[in-house]
């Protein structure tokens, strides 16, 4: 099994965009819940330079203690170490009715502090406000107060000054300017009351407020206020615009909010993101209708080693679309609570663990191949109580081998070690020992080329430390002549295949099965002796890679890994090819066909077949 999944644990959309009065911006908008993802740029809709965008915020269980994280995952030996294995983000499109645009570019940026997926779902009048959104990452949604007694104040209107109970000290960031049409107050009285005036009658319904002598208490909906226009806040609380009624007047009241601290702000509003070469990336889109496909490897590796704290990625288009006088709208994809199972967004883990053991497919040197194809790869599986275990003395280091004579009749060697050629694990021509290695939990490998006599029809292979022996093996080596005759014509070879053990159904949940895949020439043509004293043969296919199509729709549940990394590739071992299939990877309660391609004379050739089951 090459390939494991990391659906996102939380997503979300935040934007600018204007709501439908095209005054009023949809900045405390949350879209956490909302199963579509959007990213879009829109310019001079409400004004001849007006700008609205909407970016994406996407998390993934990268560290954690348990299974269904990439780090746990690792201690576990269930991924392979750094640099053995790479990391791919996986957005799918979202087919929908309005306008897409076409060549363009999104950014993929780790964001650098923590965010909330929050409680949001309307992506239309961004009328759901929580967090995150464009101003803040993170907060609870309370309401909040705060008692403020006016200290002083002017009666020419040039300045208050306010203090609250907290023992924050406040100056008015500007004046109040007193022309005849608005009266500070004569007292403090009377300027608390005009102040508690002022927010009442304000065209925001975001604060209200009580007076009391000289003490006027202002409540506030902190997730509210952030949209207000010039509302901003500090590190002590929020510094909010104020507009008199019935005026052209307008000044700053400085206050601040109990519980406002619960709310973290983005330091630049839209997110805040990294940008080095390995925390940014680049999805360039032509049609405008591609997925995302995207190597984040070095981004996931320094979450994973906690160089870099994960707080997910921000998915945007780039900054020369965003600044454009273009517009770009909208390209979305699916969230992870889309009721479509395989266009959810995850983190795909592949890597190459196809094992090619030569042991029923042991060859001679020949002057016919190049120097690798004459190498032959050995394995030893340790198995103890049903369990593949490390050997204790060896444990993650390296083993020896050495390679007996014998002969057909012989049970065990019968001579001395063979000589070995210089290749592979072999260091030294004339060397006796391959000096093999650690390939995962209880399995170790050795590599050589076999350049002894081929009168010998069995030769054995002795497993061992400097003085210990662990295991015995045989192997039947074969000339590459006998195997694979020359022909004086170049043939179109074509293969029949079998799922020798597939079952008709599996348990989705923690289920992963190993299916034989047996393999022969599809013209052998065997006489009446020959099928009457003979198995029937096993031909080899070297490069044989495998998908999973949900038969329902066609959706591709695993496509042919054939990359650079080869993550379907299919293992074999003396009793044929092989490959172990997660089904958690996969829906339940539909059908699935399994199909096969195979590499031959430098190209893919799908096979014909398609081999069916269901996951329970």
């Amino acid at each position: 099994m090459a390939i494991k999944r990391y659906t996102a644990d939380a997503d979300t959309t935040i934007t600018n965009a204007y709501k439908a009065n095209l005054s009023t911006r949809g900045v405390s908008g949350n879209m956490g819940q909302s199963d579509i993802l959007e990213v879009f740029s829109v310019f001079a809709q409400a004004s001849s330079a007006s700008s609205e965008l909407e970016r994406v915020l996407i998390k993934f269980p990268v560290t954690g203690t348990s299974a269904g994280y990439i780090s746990y995952d690792r201690t576990q030996g269930d991924i392979p170490p750094s640099g053995s294995v790479s990391f791919y983000l996986r957005l799918f499109n979202a087919e929908h009715s309005q306008t897409t645009p076409k060549n363009y570019n999104l950014n993929v940026s780790a964001v650098s502090q923590s965010w909330q997926e929050g409680l949001g779902l309307d992506m239309e009048g961004y009328s759901d406000e929580d967090e995150a959104n464009w101003l803040y990452a993170s907060g609870t949604k309370i309401n909040a107060s705060a008692s403020l007694r006016v200290i002083s104040y002017n009666n020419s209107g040039q300045s208050i000054q306010l203090t609250g109970t907290n023992g924050y000290l406040f100056t008015a960031a500007s004046a109040f300017n007193d022309s005849g049409q608005f009266a500070i107050g004569a007292n403090n009285n009377a300027c608390a009351t005009n102040i508690y005036t002022i927010i009442n009658d304000s065209a925001s319904a975001d604060f209200s407020a009580s007076v009391s002598s000289d003490v006027v208490t202002v409540y506030a909906q902190p997730a509210r206020a952030r949209g207000v226009t010039g509302s901003i806040s500090s590190s002590l609380g929020a510094f909010v615009w104020i507009t008199g009624s019935g005026d052209s007047e307008s000044g700053y009241l400085s206050a601040s909010f109990n519980g406002g601290s619960d709310y973290t702000l983005w330091s630049t509003q839209g997110g805040d993101y990294l940008t080095d070469s390995s925390s940014s990336f680049t999805a360039s889109f032509n049609t405008g209708f591609e997925d995302v496909e995207l190597d984040v490897s070095p981004l996931v590796e320094q979450w994973v080693s906690a160089a870099k704290s994960n707080y997910g990625v921000g998915v945007r288009l780039s900054s020369t679309e965003e600044g454009t006088s273009n517009s770009y709208y909208t390209k979305k994809f699916f969230a992870r609570g889309s009721q479509f199972f395989f266009k959810r967004p995850y983190i795909e883990a592949r890597w190459d663990s196809s094992k090619k053991d030569n042991r029923g497919s042991f060859y001679y040197s020949s002057s016919l191949a190049p120097a690798a194809d004459n190498l032959n790869i050995i394995y030893l599986y340790n198995y103890v109580r049903g369990q593949l275990k490390n050997i204790p003395a060896i444990g993650t280091g390296s083993i020896l081998v050495s390679i007996y004579s014998g002969s057909s009749n012989n049970t065990a060697p019968s001579a001395s070690k063979l000589a070995l050629s210089v290749g592979g694990d072999v260091a030294t021509a004339g060397d006796y020992n391959i000096t093999g290695g650690f390939v995962s939990t209880g399995i170790y490998s050795a590599s050589f080329a076999y350049t002894g006599s081929t009168s010998l029809t069995k030769v054995f292979d002795v497993w061992h430390s400097s003085s210990v022996e662990y295991f015995t093996g045989t192997i039947e080596p074969k000339s590459l002549s006998q195997a694979w005759p020359g022909q004086g014509y170049n043939p179109n070879q074509q293969y029949v295949s079998k799922i020798s053990n597939l079952k008709s159904s599996y348990s989705g949940k923690n289920t992963t099965a190993r299916l034989r895949l047996y393999t022969r020439k599809k013209d052998w043509n065997p006489n009446i002796y020959s099928v009457a004293s003979i198995a029937a043969p096993i031909d080899l296919v070297q490069d044989a890679y495998y998908k999973i199509i949900r038969v329902e729709d066609g959706v591709e549940a695993i496509s042919y890994g054939t990359g650079s990394y080869n993550h379907t590739r299919l293992s074999y071992d003396v009793s044929g090819s092989y490959f172990d299939l997660d089904m958690s990877l996969l829906e339940s309660d539909s059908t699935y066909s399994i199909k096969f391609v195979y590499y031959l004379n430098g190209q893919y050739v799908e096979q014909p077949e398609d081999f069916i089951f269901r996951v329970e």
